[in-house]
């Protein structure tokens, strides 16, 4: 049943009257936000409240016709839920009504209770700016709308023109009076189940009256000068931007929003229908592309989608942007907008940008740390690479360098040598007697339990423990590390490198308990009832593959993956003889080098593979033949052959073809082409498995028919709500970054699952680099610097030892290997969907990024706030006409 009198305040709140064209209905969210706690006796007393204009309760009282005692009453229930301003004037509380937004709809949903109780609350929040919005589209002039980005003060510290009301200092050093409250916005997306991972805690600021009200109400806690200043700067190193409420009057207002582009309703106008114009500030970003190296740092924090990674090296065939249209002077309707801009938001222009980025499983910044390398900023650049990557002096020894293959500068000569320049950064912190440990970013505290010491469960500890989450890490070996330790020789990666990195994690307050079997010597529901809210499963493709032939149980035959646990947990693993490695990619290659150091006097390599199919990277082939590993290729076991229960050989069949037309496995063999091989040791490496255990007994999870779980792609979370999933347990075995790279998105997924409200895909950044066209660029004109190399190590000393070998590069080879980056991505800006707030400008190491000044508004007076636009309005009208049949008879000459 409609409350009529909450109706008629609505209606009084919009200036707008019941039977009129714009009258507000029962269906409408001006209604709809009331209904649920104003009372017909509130919306009574409330109608004889006036826009601006403080009132008494003795005043209203007369008006109303209600006793002193009750209209006090009932103005104070006002109050609280929202529906009525109150501050004390000359010790007298008074009261009065405000717009909608900002307005009466954020002071509603700052009502805790209220819209706990009512989510509709917050629902009429949203629908109110989904409804009004399009009506504004292109008909508000640039500083005229009731909302405005302010940039971030150390943004436009080096500008000559700025003026004091751009400046976030300014309003704080004006007031007297703080508050602090939990974000409107983010609360209503949170009641909703929509928030993108941001938060509503306290993060937006009041100001003087407000601030009174915030405080008296409950909606906001009193705070210092000092303390406001804190927040703003722990708001921009979380990458928000600011905004303030801009109809208080030329250089004032009563609040400083901290806000994200994925929930800001404000900036839902600039997001979602392309209306950036209404709450610009007067300022748009810049990039100097000679400086810019395609970090992403910038794009990963725009709040409007406004900056992008491009291309810098020049084409052969020049890239022409499109024409776009702009709601200066075009019809906007939702064939212009971008309704799903908290999904769909693009990182990469259409053309593509750098390669090495794109093609790093990680996406780390790669021109980014060569540029700091390059400037001997070593520390910085290590922190630019954890942003991505936890471990970098492992992945500096081990990494597929699949970067390196992309890198454009292969075209011209050789790729850069970017591996080995991580590894020096990397080791430059190794080798400080203080590392760099990255700082608390919040402090949340809820109980995560991350399952296997691997590098994903380590990765996804690392992003959960810098968020302040009280983290466990589960190992049932008594190692941490995983595959790093246990699957990959020390001569490849030492076991202090290893320890060393995760040294870190145990200084950010990780727990690491070994030894012990989550399935086994605990269960999930039990560590349900510890309090652990979310897990991450990372338990690595653990156990080795056999082959489905027979006598694979014989003595003298084990899986690698065994093999080298065995050896790296200092278990008796001694080989004599000849040794026979059964498998043709790293991890047999490991194999392979590891028993040559445990004994065997002779090691054979068989695998299906030619040469050039051999899974297994160059470089480790090669390291191999230097300590005179025979590589076997095209042959497939037929049969182990045994005497007494013990390996002596085995018989090997041509193997003629490995995959079908379609690429996919499926090898043909000669069987008439046969050999038999004499060996006293079968080490078989032809893929690792996952061993469950009982980790799932009684559980919704399900396995994949190649016994991986199934889990969401994007947000890794499994048929069990609290579980989400990553590395070989879910892709299967594949390379360590590849895992390191899911365990972020692993920790980003658990941080939105246990905070209520938070989707697990809105707003979330789909990390879809992508590279530019190699065969359009024109290289002509470089340099041929030649690659740096370290020096070679010898195969005769290097079999000899478990020692890692490897040199790294000096500072002078980083030097001049980073003089060879072409540095051939940079950022983009769409100057139009640029609002101007300066996030990127602290996020650039580089000076790459600045906001100049495009426009020059001040802050409107409210009462020529509707006649401005109104104006505007009209004038835009006119060029709308205007141009429709210019473009008619361009249409035409086209046709023609």
């Amino acid at each position: 049943m409609v409350n009529q009198k909450v109706l008629e305040l609505a209606n009084k709140i919009s200036r707008t009257k019941i039977g009129t064209k714009s009258e507000i209905k029962p269906e409408d969210p001006e209604y709809k936000i009331l209904e649920p706690v104003v009372t017909e006796e509130m919306a009574e007393v409330a109608l004889h409240l006036e826009l601006r204009k403080p009132l008494s309760a003795q005043e209203i009282s007369g008006l109303c016709g209600k006793s002193l005692e009750k209209t006090e009453k009932l103005l104070w229930e006002l109050a609280m839920a929202g529906a009525a301003f109150v501050n004390k004037i000359d010790g007298v509380d008074k009261y009065w009504h405000e717009i909608w937004v900002p307005g009466h709809m954020e002071m509603m949903v700052n009502n805790r209770e209220n819209v706990k109780k009512y989510p509709q609350i917050g629902k009429a929040f949203d629908d109110y700016g989904k409804l009004r919005g399009p009506k504004a589209c292109g008909n508000v002039p640039v500083g005229g709308g009731p909302m405005r980005v302010i940039p971030i003060e150390k943004s436009i510290s080096g500008e000559t023109r700025r003026a004091s009301y751009e400046e976030v200092s300014k309003y704080l050093n004006e007031n007297t009076i703080f508050s602090v409250s939990d974000c409107s916005c983010r609360t209503s997306r949170e009641v909703m189940g929509e928030g993108c991972g941001h938060l509503k805690e306290d993060m937006c600021i009041q100001l003087g009256h407000a601030a009174e009200y915030y405080i008296r109400t409950g909606r906001g806690r009193e705070i210092t000068r000092e303390e406001a200043f804190e927040i703003i700067k722990r708001a921009e190193e979380n990458g928000l931007m600011h905004s303030i409420p801009n109809t208080d009057g030329p250089g004032k207002t009563h609040a400083i929003c901290n806000c994200c582009g994925c929930s800001c309703f404000a900036l839902r106008i600039a997001n979602m229908f392309v209306n950036p114009d209404m709450v610009r500030s007067n300022y748009i970003s810049k990039v100097d592309k000679d400086k810019c190296v395609a970090c992403g740092e910038c794009v990963e924090n725009c709040p409007t989608g406004a900056l992008k990674l491009g291309q810098k090296v020049c084409s052969k065939t020049p890239i022409v942007e499109k024409q776009r249209e702009l709601p200066h002077d075009t019809e906007w309707g939702l064939d212009k907008w971008n309704p799903d801009y908290r999904t769909n938001r693009k990182v990469v222009t259409d053309t593509g940008s750098s390669p090495c980025k794109a093609e790093c499983p990680a996406h780390i910044g790669i021109q980014g740390y060569i540029k700091l390398a390059a400037q001997g900023r070593y520390t910085e650049a290590l922190e630019l690479i954890k942003h991505e990557n936890p471990f970098p002096a492992v992945c500096g020894r081990i990494c597929p360098r699949k970067c390196e293959a992309a890198c454009t500068r292969g075209d011209i000569d050789e790729p850069i040598a970017i591996d080995e320049i991580k590894k020096f950064i990397a080791q430059q912190d190794l080798n400080k007697d203080t590392r760099y440990i990255p700082m608390l970013r919040h402090e949340y505290g809820n109980k995560i339990a991350v399952i296997g010491a691997g590098p994903s469960g380590l990765s996804c500890a690392f992003y959960l423990a810098i968020d302040g989450y009280k983290v466990t890490v589960f190992e049932k070996q008594k190692a941490l590390g995983g595959m790093l330790t246990l699957g990959i020789p020390a001569f490849r990666l030492e076991k202090d490198v290893v320890n060393a990195e995760i040294q870190i994690l145990k200084e950010l307050g990780v727990e690491f308990k070994t030894g012990v079997e989550v399935g086994k010597d605990i269960s999930l529901n039990d560590l349900r009832k510890e309090g652990y809210e979310a897990f991450y499963v990372a338990i690595g493709a653990q156990g080795g593959r056999t082959l489905g032939i027979a006598n694979e149980d014989a003595e003298g035959v084990t899986t690698g993956v065994e093999f080298l646990r065995r050896v790296s947990l200092g278990e008796e693993a001694r080989l004599e003889g000849k040794t026979i490695v059964i498998g043709g990619g790293n991890v047999a290659i490991d194999v392979a080098r590891t028993a040559v150091r445990v004994g065997s006097s002779k090691v054979d390599m068989y695998c299906l593979e030619n040469r050039e199919e051999m899974p297994a990277l160059g470089e480790e082939i090669e390291e191999a033949l230097a300590e005179d590993i025979t590589i076997n290729n095209s042959w497939g076991p037929k049969a182990i052959i045994t005497e007494n229960g013990h390996v002596v050989g085995v018989e090997f069949k041509k193997c003629i073809s490995v995959f079908d037309e379609n690429r996919r496995f499926n090898p043909k063999y000669d069987e008439k082409v046969t050999k038999i091989v004499r060996a006293n040791h079968v080490l078989i490496s032809v893929g690792q498995g996952i061993e469950w255990g009982g980790l799932f007994e009684s559980s919704k999870i399900q396995l994949n028919p190649n016994k991986t779980i199934k889990a969401d792609p994007i947000t890794l979370q499994t048929d069990e709500p609290d579980v989400f999933a990553g590395g070989d347990a879910l892709t299967g075995p594949k390379f360590a970054i590849d895992a390191i790279a899911l365990g972020k998105e692993g920790a980003i997924s658990i941080h939105r699952y246990v905070h209520p409200g938070q989707s697990l895909t809105i707003g979330r950044i789909r990390r879809e680099y992508k590279a530019f066209d190699k065969e359009n660029l024109n290289l002509e004109g470089y340099d041929r610097a030649s690659r740096e190399k370290v020096s070679h190590v010898d195969g005769k000393k290097s079999k000899e030892t478990f020692n890692d070998l490897r040199e790294t590069f000096t500072e002078e080879q980083v030097k001049k290997e980073t003089e060879r980056c072409l540095g051939c991505g940079a950022t983009v800006v769409d100057e139009f969907l640029c609002v101007g707030c300066g996030a990127c400008t602290t996020k650039c190491k580089y000076d790459a990024i600045s906001l100049v000044r495009r426009y020059d508004k001040e802050n409107p007076e409210f009462s020529d706030m509707k006649a401005n636009i109104v104006k505007h309005a009209l004038k835009r009208k006119v060029r709308i006409v205007v141009k429709k049949p210019v473009k008619l008879l361009k249409s035409m000459f086209n046709q023609d």
